[in-house]
């Protein structure tokens, strides 16, 4: 098997698990909004990575913005990382859990922003387009 396939798998299971912790955020929102000003954040970050939760989840789930979208995700794990779960641990301490989740979810957004996920996306779509026009053959 061809190794972007396995690629677009990462790409789209990424997305999937961006796209469902975004929308379970709106089932506690003012709570999680608070718990986001509680430990230092400004008030709009709560918007902002539910924002990117959904949005990125989506994009990545059609492979359009893949690398873009990765980026940000690996800044918001590594936020996320350093600001809330380093203090308890690999593990976690048995109240929250650690961090091997959004290492995880850091590492999987890496591959894809080194590599990019061109199978079974727009992005794929969109680049296999501009090089048909680009020499009038398609490739």
């Amino acid at each position: 098997m061809d190794r972007s396939v396995g690629t677009s798998i990462l790409r789209i299971v990424l997305g999937i698990t961006f796209l469902v912790h975004g929308f379970a955020k709106f089932e506690t929102f003012d709570g999680i909004a608070g718990w986001f000003v509680s430990i230092g954040l400004p008030s709009f970050m709560p918007y902002l990575v539910t924002g990117v939760e959904i949005l990125g989840g989506i994009g990545l789930i059609l492979g359009f913005g893949t690398r873009l979208i990765s980026v940000v995700i690996i800044l918001l794990m590594a936020g996320a990382i350093f600001k809330v779960k380093l203090a308890v641990g690999f593990l976690g301490d048995g109240k929250m859990a650690g961090y091997e989740l959004d290492l995880a979810l850091l590492v999987m957004a890496l591959h894809l922003a080194l590599s990019g996920s061109y199978t079974l996306s727009l992005d794929g779509l969109l680049r296999r387009d501009k090089e048909t026009s680009q020499d009038g053959r398609t490739i």
